[in-house]
C-alpha cells in the first residue's frame, strides 16, 4: 500500500516535507475576544432554556460538540495528526463549562492547529506538483477516510498526502490526452486559491464554525449567525436575487447541491442533480474555472450568483459519477414567483381499449403574495388559489383524475398546506403543532366544502419536505388520495429567528442571531412527520440513500415520536382499495423496463457510494471511466429502443401515478 508514487527519492521526501513545516511557523494564531465569549454564553443558556428539545448542557452534550468541531473541519482525516487528537481530548468533557465562563479558548487552540497543519500540507501539495507525476504504479487512494485512523507520525501523513495529490491530478486529467499537463496546473491554482482563502479567515469565522458545531448537537436546524453573517442572510431572505436555482449545503471539503429549485436554470438544464459536489465556478464561456474546493459556502455562492442573462460555469463531481468531473453551462436567471407557480398538464393514454384522461397539477412551492394580500389586492397569488384554478380548468376538459405532484418540493407557507388541503376533504384538522413548553396547536380546515372530489393521487420524492409532508400526510389519514413515490424528507420541525441583542447588551455592539427549534409538527393521526417523514401508500425505491438524504441523514437530527390523535371524519374511499392498488402495481413493474433501469441505477449507486478506494493506476482508471461511459451509452440507446413513439424522458413514477387514477376508476366500477 505504501508503495512510492513519484520518482524521487525518500530523502528528497523528508526535504520537502521539512520545508512546508518551517513556511508553517509564520502562520497566523487567534484568540478570542470578550464579545465572543459573551455571545458563547448567551446563546448556549438560551438554547438549553427555549430549544424545543431543552438539551442539557452537560458533559455529554460536550463530547458531542468535540467530535463535531474535529469533524466539521477535518472529516476525511487529512489535516490532523494522531498528537493532535490526542492533545485535544483535553477539552472533551470542557466545552460545556464554558456556559458559565464564557471559556472559548479551547475552539481557538483547536482552529490553530487546523490552520497550521492546513498550511503546511498546501506547501507540500505545491512542492508535489513541482515533481514527475508516476500514473503506472499498481496503487490505490483512499477517498472514504471519515472512520480511518489518524496519521501517526509524517512519514505516513506525507504518503498519504502523495496519494491524495495524485489522486487529483489523475482526476483531473481523466481521459484527456493532457500531453501539456494542464490538469497539474489546474490543481496547482486549486491549491494556490486555498492558500490565499485561509489566508483570509478571520476570527468570527472561527467563532461561528465553532458556535455551530455546539448547536448542531442540539438539532441540525439549530444554528448560529454571526453578525455579518446574519446581515447577508437577511438580505438574502428579502432581495430578488438572481442565480442558478439550486439551494447548497457544505459537506466536508465541497459545497453540494441540496435542492434543485423547480424553473431555475439548473433544473432546466437537466444536467445537475441533488448531490452533485460543485468544486469549480467560471464567470462567462471562456473564463477559466476557479476551483472552489475548501470554500466557505458563501463565498461559493458569491461566485455563482449575477446578473440574470450572463453565463456561469459549474465544474461538478456528479453523485452518479463521483470519480469523475463534468462541466456545466448555465445562464442566470431571476427566480421570479411565477416560475414557481403551480401549473397543469393533462396525459392521455389507452390501456385495455379504454382511453383515459388525468390531469397533473406540479406544485414546487407552497407560495404566497403576503404583499399583495396586505395590501387588500383580490387577485393576489397563493398556491391555494392557483390549484382552484387548475382543478376548474381541467374539470372543464373531462379529465376523469388529478395527480398532484410535490417532487422536489421543499415546503414553503404552512397557512398554504392547510388550505391546500381543504380543496380535498371536508372541514377538519389538517396538522398539529407542539410547542417547547407542552402547548399543542391544531391547524383545521374551516371549510366544510370539498372542492374536488375526483380519483387523486400525490407525489412526493426524498426531496419533498415541511409543508409538503403536511399535505401528504393529511391526505394520506384521511384515506382521501393514494401517495406514490419515496419516502418523503422529514423535516417536521419549525425554527425561529432570534436576535441575541434582545436578551443582551454587549457595549451596543451586534451579538450575532440564532436560528433555533421552537416546535414540531404532528400528523392529525397523532405520529410526527419527523425523522420518518411519510411512507407512500404505493413506495419506489429511490436511488438516494436514507443515510446521505433526509433528516435521518443527520445524527442530530430530532427523534419520532407520537401524541394523541385529532378526532376526523375519514372521507376518503382509498382504504378498501390499497391492496388492490398495490397488486396491480406491483404486476406493472415486472415487466415495466423503466423500473428495471431504476433497479440499475440504484445498484450503481450504492456501488459508488460503498466504494472506499480509488485506482491510481491511469490505465485502470481510465479503463473504469470507458466502461462507465459505455455502460451509460448502452442505457439511453436502451431507452430510446424502448421509448420510440416519445421524444420525452420516461418519469416512471408520473406514469406509474397515471395508471394508478385508471386502477382507482376501474376497481370503483367493479
Amino acid at each position: 500500500m505504501f508503495n512510492k508514487l513519484f520518482l524521487y527519492s525518500q530523502l528528497l521526501l523528508t526535504t520537502l516535507s521539512a520545508c512546508a513545516s518551517n513556511d508553517s511557523n509564520t502562520v497566523k494564531t487567534f484568540s478570542p475576544t470578550e464579545q465572543q465569549k459573551i455571545t458563547y454564553q448567551t446563546a448556549l443558556q438560551f438554547v438549553g432554556s427555549y430549544h424545543y428539545a431543552k438539551p442539557q448542557i452537560n458533559d455529554d452534550f460536550s463530547s458531542k460538540a468535540f467530535d463535531n468541531y474535529i469533524e466539521n473541519m477535518d472529516a476525511s482525516r487529512v489535516y490532523f495528526l494522531k498528537e493532535d487528537i490526542d492533545r485535544f481530548e483535553q477539552y472533551r468533557y470542557k466545552l460545556d463549562d464554558g456556559i458559565f465562563t464564557g471559556d472559548v479558548e479551547p475552539a481557538f487552540d483547536i482552529f490553530n492547529t487546523y490552520q497550521k497543519r492546513l498550511m503546511d500540507r498546501i506547501q507540500y501539495a505545491l512542492s508535489l506538483l513541482k515533481l514527475p507525476m508516476d500514473f503506472s504504479k499498481v496503487d490505490s487512494f483512499e477517498i472514504n477516510r471519515d472512520k480511518s485512523p489518524y496519521c501517526l507520525n509524517y512519514a505516513e501523513y506525507d504518503k498519504l498526502w502523495q496519494r491524495k495529490v495524485l489522486f487529483e491530478c489523475l482526476q483531473a486529467k481523466g481521459n484527456k490526452n493532457d500531453t501539456a499537463k494542464k490538469y497539474i496546473e489546474d490543481v496547482r491554482k486549486r491549491y494556490e486559491n486555498l492558500l490565499k482563502y485561509a489566508g483570509k479567515t478571520k476570527g468570527d469565522d472561527i467563532f461561528q464554525i465553532y458556535m455551530n458545531a455546539l448547536l448542531e448537537v442540539a438539532d441540525p436546524h439549530t444554528n448560529y449567525f454571526s453578525p455579518r453573517t446574519a446581515e447577508d442572510f437577511n438580505q438574502s431572505m428579502s432581495l430578488s436575487l438572481e442565480g442558478i436555482g439550486a439551494q447548497l449545503q457544505t459537506e466536508n471539503e465541497y459545497t453540494k447541491i441540496r435542492e434543485i429549485i423547480k424553473g431555475g436554470p439548473a433544473d432546466k438544464s437537466k444536467q445537475l442533480f441533488a448531490g452533485d459536489k460543485i468544486i469549480g465556478v467560471a464567470q462567462g464561456k471562456d473564463s477559466d474555472v476557479v476551483n472552489v474546493i475548501d470554500w466557505r459556502i458563501d463565498d461559493v455562492v458569491s461566485l455563482i450568483r449575477g446578473k440574470k442573462g450572463t453565463a456561469v460555469r459549474l465544474k461538478i463531481i456528479p453523485s452518479s459519477e463521483p470519480n469523475s468531473t463534468k462541466l456545466v453551462d448555465l445562464l442566470r436567471d431571476k427566480i421570479v414567483l411565477e416560475d414557481q407557480s403551480a401549473k397543469c398538464s393533462i396525459k392521455e393514454f389507452s390501456r385495455n381499449g379504454k382511453k383515459f384522461k388525468v390531469g397533473v397539477v406540479n406544485i414546487p412551492t407552497f407560495y404566497i403574495d403576503f404583499a399583495a394580500a396586505s395590501r387588500g389586492e383580490t387577485n393576489y397569488k397563493s398556491t391555494t388559489r392557483d390549484v382552484k384554478k387548475l382543478i376548474d380548468s381541467l374539470q372543464q376538459q373531462k379529465v376523469q383524475g388529478i395527480v398532484i405532484d410535490l417532487r422536489n418540493n421543499g415546503g414553503g407557507s404552512l397557512q398554504e398546506a392547510i388550505e391546500l388541503t381543504g380543496l380535498f376533504i371536508k372541514r377538519g384538522p389538517v396538522v398539529q403543532v407542539k410547542y417547547a413548553d407542552g402547548n399543542r396547536k391544531v391547524e383545521q380546515d374551516m371549510d366544510p366544502a370539498i372542492y374536488y372530489d375526483g380519483p387523486l393521487t400525490v407525489l412526493v420524492n426524498r426531496f419533498s419536505a415541511s409543508a409538503s409532508e403536511i399535505f401528504a400526510a393529511a391526505i394520506q389519514d384521511y384515506n382521501r388520495g393514494i401517495i406514490v413515490g419515496e419516502r418523503t424528507f422529514g423535516k417536521g420541525t419549525v425554527q425561529n429567528m432570534v436576535d441575541l441583542n434582545e436578551f443582551i447588551q454587549y457595549n451596543g455592539k451586534k451579538l450575532g442571531q440564532v436560528k433555533l427549534t421552537i416546535a414540531k409538527f404532528y400528523r392529525v393521526n397523532g405520529g410526527s412527520t419527523q425523522h420518518k417523514g411519510v411512507t407512500p401508500d404505493i413506495e419506489l425505491p429511490s436511488v438516494y440513500a436514507d443515510s446521505k438524504f433526509g433528516e435521518d441523514a443527520s445524527k442530530y437530527a430530532l427523534p419520532w415520536d407520537q401524541i394523541e390523535e385529532a378526532p376526523i371524519e375519514n372521507v376518503g374511499t382509498v382504504t378498501a382499495m390499497r391492496a388492490k392498488l398495490k397488486a396491480e402495481h406491483d404486476v406493472r413493474m415486472k415487466t415495466n423496463p423503466e423500473y428495471a433501469y431504476l433497479m440499475e441505477d440504484i445498484k450503481d449507486f450504492k456501488q459508488a457510494e460503498d466504494e472506499q478506494y480509488v485506482t491510481l493506476n491511469e490505465e485502470v482508471y481510465k479503463a473504469e471511466l470507458a466502461e462507465r461511459e459505455a455502460r451509460k451509452k448502452q442505457r439511453e440507446e436502451a431507452r430510446k429502443k424502448d421509448r420510440k413513439n416519445t421524444k420525452d424522458n420516461p418519469d416512471l413514477i408520473l406514469e406509474e401515478s397515471e395508471q394508478l387514477i385508471a386502477d382507482m376508476l376501474t376497481v370503483k366500477k367493479k
